[in-house]
């Protein structure tokens, strides 16, 4: 039935008021940002980029065999890892995400790679998810050089071992214990044949941390490995899998580099010179050390560590004015709470007692916030 002449009108009110609403919903769903979708990542060295920052890649070098991450917008999920390689050498590959540079391939925006003693701090943090069926060691890398490279190989490779499951080390042999930013750690120290690797090992699981990546590389140039003019290269957080891995996940990851004027002179970054008295009181098998630690920079030191090697045979019993850890080998001593700065041309003094065993000879160098002193 044809609507009467006066129905008319109404009829095309409703079909344009109709007509308006649905443009209006249109620009609404067109306006709308999309939503993340998945992105699954299964080429040998595939890769995909995150938050417009960070790189996630597939990285899987040692071994023929099948493997997929399924990457999000925060981290990624190891969906396939196929096949096994010995525990007893190299894994078998290395899913991860970083900022930085990684065989040519740097992540958006990136201000890496960067100058050791013009960096003032590198704040990170990183969440893992762990399974039990699958032989593996959750590690963060830490990469230097002595050039500013974007391909290749660098120099040295620190390694933070979060967690490990199965019967796998870290390369090299242990060389003792460390107090690294708050947290105690077993230390490794060897080379592969391509880099030398300082590793740090958790002596229990470690889900999620954050930190400053610079902790840990003044202790590479505490122990040699490394030089303030040196070059961090890449920042990186994933697996190595010997056998199995599907599960492994890094929930999130969030990684920055800031450059400029240090907030601890002392430190990479900072203008501080250095020199250190070290006295000794030494009887048969014991001795007492005081040491004092100059400031000859032009700027305070707020927050100071000082490192240095003992001579083999030696080990700290008791200390003084100092934060002192471990009791032998590489050793770093930290302020106390009423101790912190060091102004300009001041000094700090600290002191410990010890045992030792065979000839007595004392440190041959001392670093301060890892900067090289002089030794008077």
């Amino acid at each position: 039935m044809r609507p009467s002449p006066h129905h008319a009108p109404r009829a095309r009110g409703l079909l344009g008021a109709l007509l308006a609403s649905l443009v209006s919903l249109a620009a609404l769903v067109l306006t709308a940002p999309a939503a993340h979708a998945d992105t699954t990542v299964c080429q040998q060295f595939g890769s995909t980029t995150i938050q417009g920052r960070y790189v996630v890649q597939n990285n899987r070098w040692g071994t023929s065999d099948a493997q997929c991450i399924n990457v999000t917008d925060s981290g990624f999920r190891i969906t396939q890892a196929d096949g096994s390689v010995p525990t007893n050498g190299a894994p078998k590959s290395y899913p991860s995400v970083f900022n930085g540079c990684h065989y040519t391939n740097c992540s958006p925006g990136t201000n890496l790679p960067a100058q050791l003693r013009g960096i003032s701090s590198a704040p990170t943090s990183i969440s893992y998810g762990y399974v039990n069926n699958a032989v593996y060691d959750a590690a963060y890398d830490i990469w230097l050089d002595p050039t500013p490279r974007t391909d290749g190989v660098n120099r040295t490779e620190i390694m933070i071992w979060f967690n490990k499951v199965g019967s796998v080390q870290p390369v090299g042999s242990p060389v003792g214990t460390a107090s690294v930013a708050g947290r105690d750690w077993q230390v490794w120290s060897g080379n592969n044949g391509s880099n030398d690797v300082l590793s740090f090992v958790a002596p229990s699981t470690i889900t999620s941390w954050s930190f400053d990546v610079m902790d840990f590389a003044r202790q590479a140039v505490s122990r040699g490995l490394a030089q303030n003019s040196w070059y961090l290269t890449s920042i990186q957080a994933g697996f190595e899998p010997w056998q199995n891995g599907s599960g492994l996940a890094v929930n999130s990851f969030s990684s920055s580099v800031n450059t400029g004027t240090s907030t601890d002179p002392g430190g990479p970054g900072g203008s501080t010179t250095c020199k250190v008295a070290y006295a000794t009181n030494v009887w048969q098998g014991g001795f007492t050390a005081d040491v004092t630690v100059t400031n000859t920079g032009s700027s305070a030191v707020s927050g100071w560590k000082v490192a240095f090697t003992l001579p083999s045979g030696q080990q700290i019993t008791s200390g003084w004015g100092a934060n002192v850890s471990p009791s032998s080998g590489a050793v770093t001593a930290s302020n106390l709470a009423y101790n912190a700065d060091i102004a300009a041309g001041g000094r700090v003094a600290f002191g410990f007692q010890g045992a030792y065993s065979g000839a007595f000879a004392k440190p041959s160098a001392f670093t301060l916030n890892g900067t090289a002193c002089t030794t008077v």
